[in-house]
């Protein structure tokens, strides 16, 4: 397998093409830093993104939990990630609550 290079400036990303709502990635990682929301094209009517990509620590644990290879993290010699923050910890607990569903106050109108 080759490497996937990453987007300019992007520490983490989705190939929505892949993911399969499964929200794995989302429930495991640390900073908050993912969301699902809703698309009613894809299986399970959601998808994967990336809500705050500023907060990523370059954990890799969304990338190593996904099974169908769909999100990938920058390599920490091209990126330099954030350190994990009290705020970081504390969006990750109120996703968890609210069903790993994109937080209200992140929505784009």
């Amino acid at each position: 397998m080759s490497n996937i290079e990453a987007p300019l400036n992007t520490p983490v990303w989705v190939d929505e093409s892949r993911c399969k709502a499964c929200d794995r990635c989302v429930s495991v990682c640390p900073a908050g830093v993912l969301g699902m929301r809703q698309d009613i094209h894809s299986t399970l009517g959601s998808m994967a993104t990336v809500v705050h990509p500023e907060a990523c620590i370059g954990c890799n644990d969304c990338e190593l939990s996904c099974p169908d290879f769909a999100i990938f993290v920058a390599d920490k010699k091209e990126f330099k990630f954030a350190k994990l923050s009290d705020d970081s910890k504390q969006r990750q607990e109120r996703i968890i609550k609210n069903s790993y569903k994109i937080l209200e106050e992140d929505k784009k109108v």
